[in-house]
């Protein structure tokens, strides 16, 4: 429903804009500023069906011109089939740009430009062509030059507008990022404070332990009992001290976190293009050579930016430790589409994978594959706990895992579109 919603307005404004024209030959055939709108909208709201829209387009700008040419001249009867061949000019136009725009990049707005002047002298040619069989127009060989210089100044009107709103939006971008950089800064300098009383309960801690060891060893050995009361109440004092010091802690990363990070929403494009760059560098850092794919399907707008953010970078972070440094042809994909009412998300890599067992408590907190037996050292396992609380708890969500053993691992996520998505 939104994408019709969305395919009506453009086909009004280009129907609208329609209106401003200059006739170039003796007949109905007329140049307007419609055709500018329409590939404008076309270039930034990719979900639009090129073809469909365009048909649309041209029945509102016939419909909006029957409507003028009746408030002017008090009847249509004379234009009604010559105005017609309005829709066949957008009809044309779209499914030559349609054609065409598939061969290239679709973000490059210099081969657009060479896309816009095709498809405007192909289209403008077959409407003048067939005009030629209902009334005295020109044939399209006479006026073959004049619609070609016309093709290249509306595709030039065209790409002058992209370039000039392309460098509007950079500018734009610029300033967001060094806004962010600055909340950057002062939520560091913040986070620098907690980490004071993380240090100093870090002290703590280790002086409990030392003095709960030398009790143990007291009582094990039965001696110096008068003091073991003693000693066991400054154990309970130093525990009460790291709770009370813990709970500022806690308190303090809450408020940073819940009023600090209320930052306004991003494309979910935007939000890949930092996943992206990011993981990369991560993966570089960690000499591994891993082919990370992102393909992303209809773009949208959501202030669940942290919580995207958190679960994408987790699971592929998962995914990256689960394929081994040497592994020829490693590969993580991270697939997105929008499937009815809900966001499908699918995270997938052809690392070690996973046994059936492990599978059973993989959203486990502590529970990891991951061991250096090197060092001994074990991964924490809180990542895919993470994951799950994000989907299910804050996101409303559904995520569930596959994996085969030696051929890799998939997590599928479902979330509602009502909830990740905003206007």
């Amino acid at each position: 429903m939104k994408h019709y919603k969305k395919m009506f307005f453009v086909s009004f404004i280009v129907a609208l804009a329609s209106q401003v024209n200059i006739g170039l030959i003796n007949s109905d055939f007329r140049v307007s500023a419609g055709i500018i709108f329409f590939v404008a909208f076309l270039f930034y709201y990719h979900e639009l069906q090129p073809v469909q829209t365009g048909i649309l387009s041209g029945i509102m700008v016939y419909i909006l011109r029957l409507m003028v040419y009746y408030l002017t001249n008090g009847d249509v009867k004379g234009v009604i089939i010559s105005y017609q061949l309005e829709i066949l000019f957008y009809a044309f136009y779209s499914i030559i740009y349609c054609l065409l725009i598939n061969q290239g990049n679709k973000n490059n707005i210099n081969f657009i430009f060479f896309i816009m002047v095709i498809s405007d002298f192909g289209a403008n040619l077959i409407e003048v062509l067939v005009r030629t069989t209902i009334d005295t127009s020109p044939s399209p060989w006479k006026v073959g030059t004049t619609l070609f210089f016309v093709s290249i100044v509306r595709s030039a009107i065209v790409w002058l507008v992209l370039n000039t709103l392309k460098y509007y939006r950079m500018l734009l971008m610029k300033e967001e990022h060094e806004n962010r950089y600055k909340r950057l800064l002062w939520l560091t300098s913040q986070l620098k404070t907690e980490m004071y009383w993380i240090e100093k309960n870090m002290d703590h801690i280790e002086t409990v332990m030392s003095e709960s060891y030398e009790l143990f060893e007291k009582i094990n050995l039965n001696e110096d009992r008068e003091s073991w009361a003693n000693k066991a109440l400054n154990i309970a004092r130093d525990v009460h001290e790291i709770k009370k010091e813990n709970g500022l802690v806690i308190r303090g990363i809450k408020e940073i976190t819940e009023n600090e990070l209320k930052d306004k929403g991003m494309d979910f494009k935007d939000i890949v293009s930092i996943l992206f760059e990011t993981m990369k560098r991560e993966i570089k850092g960690l000499d591994k050579d891993i082919n990370l794919e992102f393909i992303i399907g209809e773009n949208f707008y959501t202030s669940k930016h942290y919580y995207l953010m958190s679960m994408l970078r987790n699971l592929i972070m998962n995914a990256v430790d689960a394929i081994p440094k040497m592994q020829k042809e490693a590969k993580i994909s991270v697939r997105h589409k929008l499937d009815r009412d809900q966001h499908y998300f699918i995270i997938s890599d052809n690392g070690i994978g996973i046994d059936e067992e492990g599978l059973k408590y993989i959203f486990s907190p502590g529970f990891s594959t991951k061991i250096n037996y090197n060092t001994g050292e074990v991964n924490r396992g809180l990542g895919l706990s993470i994951v799950q609380y994000i989907v299910e708890e804050q996101l409303n969500g559904k995520v569930s895992v596959t994996s085969i053993l030696g051929n890799g691992t998939s997590f599928h996520i479902y979330i509602p579109r009502n909830v990740l998505e905003e206007d």
